[in-house]
């Protein structure tokens, strides 16, 4: 009896704990392998729950261990994360709280530049971070969406204008229809025009041409007339000027011989005093012959106590002249 109920509780026993592993397991608790705790603290968990992943680059490294309230620091909260302890740690480490567009929530590691001689220990706090949710996503796409929807209400309303002018549209469609044929009639014209156009421009260039042709000669006779006009008048130009040079180089010699008057008179000071002397003798001799030419008609007959009597009398004139002006 107490052998089938011993085997009872054992069985129930097992039992009992075999469902737990599995429950737990089912959790993401593996009891094979060696997990560390490591904390994050977040202001808002946004419904994380307990046993929600852990992850590095989308593999699953480890799950939420517990959730409680910091009451001393303003109701943060503190998440606990057991992680493998395969996993390094760094200083640089991030544990983001991500949510999926399922609205699953997870903790998404973001290890940074890890060195073994860096790495945190087991308990340690992590640097947190919340990624932007949905919400937040569509919250940024708001006032795109805002001019999204001003764009079809105007591109609406193009339509519908269009849809009420659709006859002059199809009108205006049949102008456009009709401009080839316009088109193709007036360049046919045009194209009448211009070949008589062409034809006379040809006209014109030979009869300028044998104009030309005929003007050459003349051309050519008047350069040769002018380039010998023109060389004749340099060389008489030349010819002269050479003349006018030799002369003016003689002349210059023989001021510089000093054998002729003119050169004595650039040269000698004396000749110039002479002369000098002379003219101011001959000015004081006519301005006195000016003033008493009686003075000189003595040798031809009359004395000298008559000129003196002349010259009184003269000057007895001219003073009462002046007494009556």
């Amino acid at each position: 009896m107490k052998s089938k109920e011993f085997k009872v509780g054992l069985f129930a026993a097992t039992a009992l704990i075999l469902m737990y592993l599995g429950f737990n397991y089912l959790k993401g608790v593996d009891f094979l392998s060696r997990n560390n705790i490591y904390y994050a603290i977040y202001d808002n968990v946004d419904e994380l729950a307990v046993s929600n992943p852990v992850l590095v680059n989308g593999f699953a490294v480890g799950r939420v261990s517990a959730i409680r309230i910091l009451a001393e620091k303003n109701n943060r909260v503190l998440v606990e994360l057991e992680i493998d302890s395969k996993v390094i740690l760094g200083r640089e480490t991030k544990a983001i709280l991500n949510s999926n567009f399922l609205g699953s929530k997870s903790i998404l590691l973001n290890l940074g530049r890890v060195d073994k001689d860096q790495a945190i220990q087991p308990r340690d706090t992590l640097a947190s971070e919340v990624a932007k949710g949905i919400t937040d996503i569509l919250k940024t796409a708001e006032p795109v969406a805002n001019s999204l929807e001003s764009t079809v209400l105007k591109l609406n309303s193009i339509l519908e204008n269009l849809a009420q002018n659709s006859d002059e549209i199809n009108r205006i469609f049949a102008e456009f229809q009709k401009t080839p044929v316009i088109l193709n009639s007036t360049l046919t014209n045009a194209n009448g025009q211009i070949d008589e156009l062409a034809a006379t421009f040809k006209k014109s260039g030979e009869a300028l041409n044998a104009t030309i042709r005929d003007a050459q000669p003349m051309m050519a006779n008047l350069r040769y007339f002018s380039d010998s006009l023109r060389s004749m008048q340099l060389n008489s130009t030349l010819m002269k000027t050479q003349q006018t040079l030799s002369s003016l180089q003689q002349t210059l010699a023989r001021l510089n011989k000093g054998d002729n008057t003119a050169s004595k008179l650039l040269t000698e000071d004396s000749l110039y005093n002479n002369l000098n002397h002379l003219l101011v003798h001959v000015d004081s001799l006519i301005l006195h012959l000016d003033n008493d030419p009686r003075h000189f008609t003595a040798p031809l007959g009359r004395s000298k106590k008559k000129i003196e009597k002349l010259r009184r009398q003269e000057e007895e004139k001219r003073k009462a002249s002046a007494v009556k002006k």
